[in-house]
């Protein structure tokens, strides 16, 4: 008897049913995509983009009771035979207190404070002249203070202003303050952003060292919220320039020689949770709310005292490897040693910013 070929007996879902679940699945996927794109985005960053060059460190020596002559001379450099004058140049926007911080401490070491303020934010929206309203609270500072305001353009509703163009608006304006400083070549000009501070042996380096290369980038560690939550030593915009006839104030990559470990960067370091929501809303990357609910205080003060992102995003990383490491909130970090000396001194006035300070004050 000859054998039957074997049927196969599973059945093909209906082309109905196949329809229905694309019907349902497609959008979900779709809307899934939109909402989380800038996530999907930085994940596959490894992928789809290759990082700049690497930069050339140069080795930073210091340590306490050691000559500058000698210090100077663990760099390859020499000692001058009297100081440069440093020009310290800063865009401002609401950052109080870190801008206390900062000109306290370097104090000793800067000629001139130039400083721009403008009467918008970067992103076009109104705001006061914090700056000049509370110039008294930087009365110490007066005799060195080169001041001036950006009268900025208000976006209006509908219309579209790219943050990044008006900020360079304001850094060529600083261009300008810097020469009317009374600035000359040989001297130092840093450029950063006031919660870019480098420290005070870094400058006394800068002041005292023949050799120096004409430009080169400051790496700061970089701090969220407060000096509790250390990030890395990523940050690297902010740098000193011996100035000279082609010297233009910038705050993206101008060379490949960065010095390490030459002070902090203290990124949303404030003391009222009001002034955070304020930079969210003011800074150049404003478009990373995505939802209304992000500028919400209770939310903004969980996400802090657990050092977590406030645009609930991932990591800017190029291999996965780093951008896996850095997932999740931040560490938290016990130490208050290597910060600021005026920071310190003022412990209970800035208790913010220091380990178990992360509670806010709302307004």
């Amino acid at each position: 008897m000859a054998m039957r070929p074997l049927r196969h007996t599973s059945r093909l879902p209906p082309r109905k049913f196949l329809f229905i679940i694309i019907l349902i699945l497609v959008p979900i996927c779709v809307i899934g995509v939109w909402t989380n794109a800038q996530k999907i985005s930085y994940f596959f960053r490894p992928i789809w983009d290759r990082p700049p060059p690497p930069f050339i460190h140069l080795p930073h020596y210091y340590a306490e009771n050691v000559s500058t002559d000698h210090l100077c001379r663990l760099h390859g450099w020499s000692l001058r035979p009297e100081p440069r004058r440093i020009f310290d140049g800063i865009i401002f926007s609401n950052e109080l207190d870190l801008l206390e911080i900062r000109w306290q401490e370097l104090y000793p070491y800067v000629s001139k404070f130039v400083i721009v303020e403008s009467n918008t934010t970067f992103t076009g929206i109104t705001k006061p002249l914090f700056f000049a309203s509370n110039r008294a609270r930087f009365a110490f500072a007066e005799e060195k203070i080169v001041y001036d305001v950006f009268h900025g353009k208000t976006a209006t509703r509908g219309s579209h202003h790219d943050p990044f163009v008006i900020e360079r608006k304001q850094r060529i304006a600083m261009d300008s303050l810097v020469r009317i400083s009374g600035i000359s070549y040989d001297d130092i000009l840093i450029m950063s952003d006031t919660d870019e501070i480098p420290s005070p042996h870094t400058l006394k380096l800068l002041q005292w060292c023949d050799g120096l290369p004409p430009v080169m980038h400051l790496e700061l560690r970089n701090y969220m919220y407060s000096f509790e939550f250390p990030v890395d030593y990523s940050s690297w915009r902010a740098t000193a320039h011996i100035y000279g006839p082609h010297t233009r104030y910038r705050h993206l990559r101008q060379t490949n020689h960065i010095f390490s470990d030459a002070g902090w960067h203290c990124s949303f370091c404030f003391r009222l949770i009001e002034e955070i929501v304020f930079k969210m809303t003011a800074y150049s990357h404003a478009d990373r709310i995505k939802r209304k609910d992000f500028l919400n205080y209770s939310r903004i003060q969980r996400l802090i005292c657990r050092g977590d992102d406030l645009y609930d995003m991932l990591p800017e990383e190029y291999s996965f490897k780093e951008l896996i490491k850095k997932m999740g909130p931040i560490s938290r970090s016990a130490s208050a040693v290597h910060l600021p000396a005026y920071l310190i001194q003022n412990a209970d006035r800035f208790r913010f910013l220091l380990p178990g300070g992360c509670v806010r004050a709302l307004q």
